[in-house]
């Protein structure tokens, strides 16, 4: 009988033990859960972030692209308005105003572009502020009638027909830059 009774103590001993294994599973089974949401909403919240920054960071690139296109052009279209006015002295001192604003703006821009922008597009930024500069030396020695040698109104407007140029490919990598190279590819 001893037998017996031994088999009943662990049978009845049993069932209480089994039933706080499966209360723990159950606890530990909804508290592994609790932390997997947690985790997953962690993770997600991290990615939103990041989505976040990305699109920040394009718009500030963006942004930096417009300013310092519209600036060279501006420069640009003021290089030319003063090379024009050459001779005609009523019109030279608005004009000459209008290029140093201009030239004051794109400088500032620039500035802020070599802050930002990625190498490639620095380095086709740098040349044609380079070359802005030459033009400009030129446009303004031939104003003030102490121009160099070289120095002529069609030397002037070669250089200014070169830096046209030189915008366009700027324009081009920078726009390949921001992705819409690729979005005029699918029209």
């Amino acid at each position: 009988m001893d037998r017996e009774g031994a088999g009943v103590d662990i049978g009845g001993a049993t069932a209480p033990v089994v039933a706080v294994v499966g209360v723990v599973g159950t606890l530990l089974s909804a508290l592994l859960t609790q932390r997997a949401a947690d985790h997953s909403r962690r993770r997600e919240q991290e990615r939103t972030e990041q989505v976040r920054e990305r699109r920040r960071h394009a718009q500030e690139l963006r942004a930096c692209y417009v300013a310092l296109n519209t600036s060279a052009r501006q420069y640009l279209a003021a290089l030319t308005d003063q090379l024009h006015a050459l001779g005609r002295e009523e019109e030279r001192r608005v004009v000459r105003q209008r290029l140093a604003e201009a030239r004051d703006q794109y400088r500032d821009v620039y500035a802020q572009a070599q802050m930002r922008v990625p190498e490639r597009v620095l380095g086709l930024a740098g040349d044609l502020n380079r070359d802005l500069g030459v033009v400009y030396g030129m446009v303004r020695r031939l104003d003030d009638g102490v121009p160099r040698a070289g120095d002529t109104r069609a030397a002037v407007q070669t250089g200014i027909d070169a830096q046209w140029g030189r915008l366009r490919r700027m324009r081009c990598e920078m726009r390949a830059d921001l992705g819409a190279s690729r979005a005029d590819s699918g029209r």
